[in-house]
């Protein structure tokens, strides 16, 4: 049991090798601790009370625009400010992210009203507020 415990395993999505005990059963499969938060954190776009506790946020700390964002999220912001939108594929294809944590950073930049989903003839846009 104790040698089964110390093994060397591969994430199967990243690649990753790390001891067994150290990564996180899916099922038959065992992944890093990144895969595992990628695949299961994961923030509400449309959610009223993180607009309104993040806005609320924002303002007692006296921040605008992209004040307090991460180097990420300005980034994205960024981008899709200078296209005047962009789907997701694109934004994950320029920025090199997974689509689990562009999609967390969308959230949050919706969150602080800096940016929003639009329909443009049937394919969603990521466009500024």
């Amino acid at each position: 049991m104790e040698n089964e415990k110390n093994s060397i395993v591969k994430c199967p999505n990243c690649g990753q090798e790390a001891l067994k005990e150290d990564m996180f059963q899916e099922g038959d499969l065992f992944i890093c601790e990144e895969c595992y938060l990628d695949i299961h954190q994961k923030i509400k776009a449309c959610d009223p009370w993180g607009v309104h506790s993040k806005t609320v946020l924002r303002k007692r700390a006296g921040q605008e625009g992209t004040e307090g964002l991460t180097d990420l999220q300005k980034r994205i912001y960024d981008l899709i400010v200078s296209r005047n939108g962009a789907t997701s594929a694109e934004i994950i294809q320029e920025l090199k992210i997974s689509p689990n944590e562009l999609q967390n950073q969308i959230a949050i930049l919706r969150h602080c009203e800096l940016l929003k989903g639009q329909d443009r003839d049937g394919v969603v846009y990521v466009v500024p507020w």
